[in-house]
């Protein structure tokens, strides 16, 4: 059966951690980790505050040069430890990045409903 791109991110979903953005704002200042997966593009167009970029097309590639872990013994394990939060413009390829993450190991990693037009209509702080 072919699926569209709604029903592969609606399967993602059911096998993910979602967070709202309200919940990603209290936690912000907890030492998470939080990668933007949209293109740079986007993200040069308005952005979580210290944020990383990290696009998904070459997210598992990334993941251990991400800045807040690039120097520990296990990278991706100090990602995983940390606790990764994955947004983007509405939940959906942060959903499939989650998904990605989850099949690499990952029990810590949870993606944003609603990603930044979420965060953005909340009037939550961008850069």
């Amino acid at each position: 059966m072919i699926k569209n791109s709604a029903q592969l991110v609606e399967a993602a979903k059911s096998n993910i951690k979602e967070v709202t953005i309200e919940q990603l704002k209290e936690q912000m200042d907890s030492g998470i980790v939080v990668i933007d997966v949209r293109e740079p593009g986007e993200y040069s167009q308005g952005h979580i505050p210290k944020v990383a970029n990290l696009p998904r097309g070459i997210l598992e590639m990334n993941l251990a040069n991400h800045p807040a872990v690039k120097e520990e013994g296990n990278p991706l394990q100090s990602l995983n430890d940390k606790g990764v939060y994955l947004i983007c413009r509405s939940g959906a390829r942060s959903a499939l990045a989650a998904e990605s993450m989850v099949t690499m190991g990952f029990d810590n990693v949870y993606s944003v409903a609603g990603g930044m037009m979420a965060w953005q209509e909340a009037g939550f702080e961008m850069e």
